[in-house]
Order: C-alpha cells, then sequence, then structure tokens
C-alpha cells in the first residue's frame, strides 16, 4: 500500500483545516490515554492535548497520543513553549500538529515552522521514533508523509501581536491562526472576553485571517455561538475540555433530585 495516500481522519485533517471545513475540537487536561481512548470515540474533529497548562510529562503525551492514533483522532499538542526540542518531541511521538503559544511576530512564526518540518535548519530525523513506525517506514516515505500532514496552528493571544498579523498571516508553513481568547483578554488589560475591545480584536484577527486565505480557528465563551464566528470567517473551534465535560455531566446528574432533595 502507498503509505502516503490513504487518506483517513489523520491524515486528512490538515486538508480539511486548510480548506476551511467547519471543525470542531476540545482541550485534554487529564494526563490519561484511557480519556483518550473515551474522547477517540466522539465525533470530534480532533483533541488538543494542552501540555503548556496541564501536567504532561513525555512519558504521558506519548501515550495519550498513541491512543489517540489507535482511534485514528488527530491529535494537536498546545507546547508548553515554542521551543524546537519540544515541537520535536511531539511530533516524534506521533501527533498530528503543534499548537503554537504566545506567537506575535512573522519572523518567529517562519521559525518555528522551520522547525517542525524536515529540511535545512529544521527538525532533526530519526527513524526509530513513532511518527516514522519505528522504522518500518522508509525515510523517503515518512518525510514525504509529514510535509503533508503535520499541522502548525499560531496561536495569537496577545496585544503586540495585533500589529503583525499580516506578517503571521503570510507565512507558508502556518496553516491556522488560532484566537487565543482568554490570554488576549489579560493581554489587553480588559476586564471580560465579552469587552468591546476583545471582541474587535477578534475581529481583526478574523479580517487578517481573510486577506491571507489563512484558516481562522478560536475558542470562546459559552454566551457566543459558532454561527456568530463562523460568519466572521472562522470555521476551526476548539471548546471546552475533559474536565468540562466532566463538571457538566455531573451537575447535570446532581440536578436531576430537583426538588426532591429538599
Amino acid at each position: 500500500m502507498n503509505e502516503i495516500n490513504h487518506i483517513d481522519r489523520i491524515t486528512g485533517f490538515r486538508a480539511r483545516l486548510r480548506r476551511q471545513a467547519a471543525m470542531m475540537g476540545t482541550f485534554l487536561k487529564t494526563p490519561s490515554p484511557i480519556v483518550c481512548e473515551v474522547l477517540g470515540l466522539s465525533a470530534l474533529d480532533c483533541v488538543c492535548i494542552d501540555a503548556e497548562h496541564a501536567p504532561f510529562g513525555r512519558l504521558e503525551l506519548d501515550q495519550c497520543i498513541a491512543a489517540l492514533r489507535a482511534s485514528d483522532m488527530p491529535s494537536l499538542v498546545r507546547v508548553q513553549s515554542s521551543c524546537a526540542g519540544e515541537i520535536l518531541s511531539a511530533l516524534d511521538c506521533g501527533a498530528t500538529g503543534i499548537v503554537l503559544p504566545h506567537i506575535v511576530a512573522g519572523e518567529q512564526a517562519h521559525e518555528l515552522a522551520k522547525a517542525s518540518h524536515y529540511g535545512p535548519g529544521g527538525r532533526g530525523y530519526a527513524g526509530s521514533s513513532r511518527s516514522a513506525r519505528y522504522t518500518t517506514k522508509s525515510m523517503a516515505a515518512h518525510i514525504a508523509s509529514s510535509a503533508m500532514t503535520t499541522t502548525l496552528i499560531a496561536q495569537i493571544e496577545d496585544a503586540e501581536a495585533l500589529a503583525n498579523l499580516d506578517d503571521i498571516a503570510q507565512v507558508t508553513g502556518i496553516d491556522c491562526l488560532f484566537v487565543g481568547r482568554m490570554d488576549l483578554t489579560v493581554s489587553l488589560g480588559a476586564s471580560s472576553p465579552m469587552d468591546a475591545v476583545v471582541v474587535n480584536a477578534v475581529e481583526k484577527i478574523c479580517a487578517a485571517g481573510k486577506r491571507h486565505q489563512k484558516t481562522v480557528g478560536m475558542f470562546f465563551p459559552p454566551t457566543e455561538t459558532c454561527e456568530r464566528w463562523q460568519s466572521a470567517g472562522a470555521s476551526f473551534f476548539m471548546l471546552a475540555s475533559d474536565q468540562q465535560f466532566l463538571l457538566d455531566g455531573a451537575r447535570a446528574l446532581a440536578a436531576r433530585l430537583g426538588s426532591m432533595s429538599a
């Protein structure tokens, strides 16, 4: 079988994202391959492992990616810091793509995109990784499939980035601009993600995506809807998390008692 012609949920993820298909994912906060196995049975388009804000070590990351791959669920890793070593580690483990936090300039985005791909000055090669199928995949096939499927998402979450949106959006290796709404709120000195200054900034990011035919993704508060931001040009949404699912389910279960508990 040709290793790069079989289009499934993982290998087709980047192409779907880039053509701005409507897509929905969620964040994983719990370092558990069992939770990943369960989420892999869902109809979500991807799971983003939040290694930036949750306690994921290298082994936990490896196990969670393996569980998601077993279910053909695309796995994104939001790395703790946008350094080449963390990017290399996540991709070698077999992650479908990387969410790069705090992208504020075009040159920064360009350097990180180069670090995520094979080539001069880029990602170091190892044929023994999961992504290379533990030496059973040829170098040529692995490099080709990696170039086709490795997905890079630049998280826009700083006031500083708003003046550089065109420079960031035009970087060839960046597949999506993702709005980090909560950090953007803090960076802008706003008191709520619903404040006009924050909403205006999100609209500005969407407009930059349109100008450069770049996919725009986002997280947004529960009071807003996908339709509201789809009309502004966004197509990729990552909402809630496994922790939120647990809390929502527990609240709904407790509420079933109703007035009988009085």
